[in-house]
């Protein structure tokens, strides 16, 4: 397998909530009783553009939408926080984790950082357009 630390995993675990904090972004976590079962996270990139990260379900709990309902969370984030796109990453072999992203709306798109990993797709999705604040 290949493995994602060299994305400052271990790094970002250990300055939560560092660039997911809210109001702009956010970490949702699943639990099942008591055994965590998945998360996700939400960073901003630009004002009006973010990143989904970090979309884990343990091997017990997939097959169960649970991926399929953070991610429907976090997008459900992005809008109500004014985001006009979401993108994000995931690896080529990551067969299950391109459809739900394809049948969530996201489109592959081209990289929006470079990224050292020859595998690695990138995708993007339209939010709706940013509220204007009233004055």
């Amino acid at each position: 397998g290949f493995s994602l630390c060299f994305q400052g995993f271990d790094e970002e675990l250990e300055n939560l909530p560092g660039k997911y904090a809210t109001p702009k972004g956010c970490i949702l976590l699943a639990w099942d009783e008591l055994d965590y079962a998945g998360c996700v996270g939400l960073r901003p990139l630009e004002d009006t553009v973010c990143e989904m990260k970090r979309l884990y379900v343990k091997p017990a709990y997939r097959g169960t939408g649970l991926g399929r309902l953070l991610a429907e969370k976090i997008l459900k984030f992005a809008n109500e926080s004014n985001y006009s796109k979401i993108v994000l990453d995931t690896l080529s072999s990551m067969d299950s984790a391109q459809g739900l992203y394809r049948s969530l709306g996201f489109a592959e798109t081209d990289p929006y950082y470079h990224n050292p990993h020859p595998d690695v797709v990138f995708f993007e999705k339209k939010l709706t357009e940013p509220k204007l604040s009233e004055s």
